[in-house]
């Protein structure tokens, strides 16, 4: 592998793809799609989709993705090795050919790990990244409200940060990601507006807003009923805790 195009893929709309994603997209000898076991069988689906309509002559290699070991106590040391282990799934599945492609979910600045898993590999490619639609821009648009008040910051975090570390100080408004357990429940809800979206750009788009006291439950219910209807979920959700717009 002589070069590895990371190409922002958007949320799951087909339409996010950018015309540098498709023209990236032709240029490839090769684009790896992953596989994540039958219950995230869509993900893979939507990627070949897309590789389907936008460069339908260019070679698919599907693998399967190596799963972290969540046993592990060391949560860092555990992701390095999921890490390692990816790479070298990569590698595997590229074989010879020289200008590799892969479809990244959202982009691959924003809370992805593709381009630190680029930088095992060995010897090292030369790395491309095509900017995608992140899910905070999806989840601002489904809402139709602005990322930040005027002139105020945001802060992007984690589920992981919000529950260990409650609600930073300095800012008051927080964009969430990674949040497999709605860590949003354990803050104190007077005062807090939260903006939640899942399946964000795809025909299973589901939206919630409104003071967290009331918008939290009816988050949590309508998040466990998606989750066991499609076997997966991606969600995010933007809080602020002075009203909001």
């Amino acid at each position: 592998m002589r070069e590895l195009i990371l190409i922002g893929i958007g949320t799951g709309n087909p339409g996010h793809l950018t015309d540098q994603g498709r023209e990236a997209l032709r240029t490839a000898e090769l684009i790896l799609v992953p596989r994540k076991g039958p219950d995230k069988a869509d993900l893979a689906d939507l990627r070949l989709a897309i590789c389907a309509k936008a460069a339908p002559g260019v070679p698919v290699a599907e693998f399967d993705l190596p799963v972290r070991d969540a046993s592990l106590p060391d949560y860092k040391r555990g992701v390095h090795e999921w890490h390692d282990a990816i790479a070298q799934a990569w590698a595997q599945a590229a074989g010879a050919a020289g200008r590799v492609a892969l479809l990244i979910w959202g982009d691959p600045s924003l809370y992805d790990s593709s381009l630190r898993i680029a930088a095992r590999l060995a010897p090292a490619p030369k790395i491309r990244v095509v900017p995608g639609i992140t899910a905070i821009q999806a989840l601002c648009a489904a809402h139709a409200i602005p990322l930040n008040e005027v002139g105020a910051p945001v802060l992007i975090t984690t589920g992981r940060n919000l529950r260990e570390g409650g609600w930073p100080e300095g800012v008051d408004r927080l964009a969430v990601m990674l949040d497999g357990d709605c860590a949003f429940r354990g803050l104190p809800p007077e005062g807090i507006r939260i903006w939640w979206g899942a399946y964000l750009g795809m025909a299973e788009e589901i939206v919630e807003a409104g003071p967290l006291a009331e918008a939290g439950p009816r988050i949590l219910q309508t998040r466990a009923a998606a989750r066991a209807r499609h076997g997966w979920i991606m969600d995010i959700y933007l809080l602020d805790r002075c009203g909001g717009t």
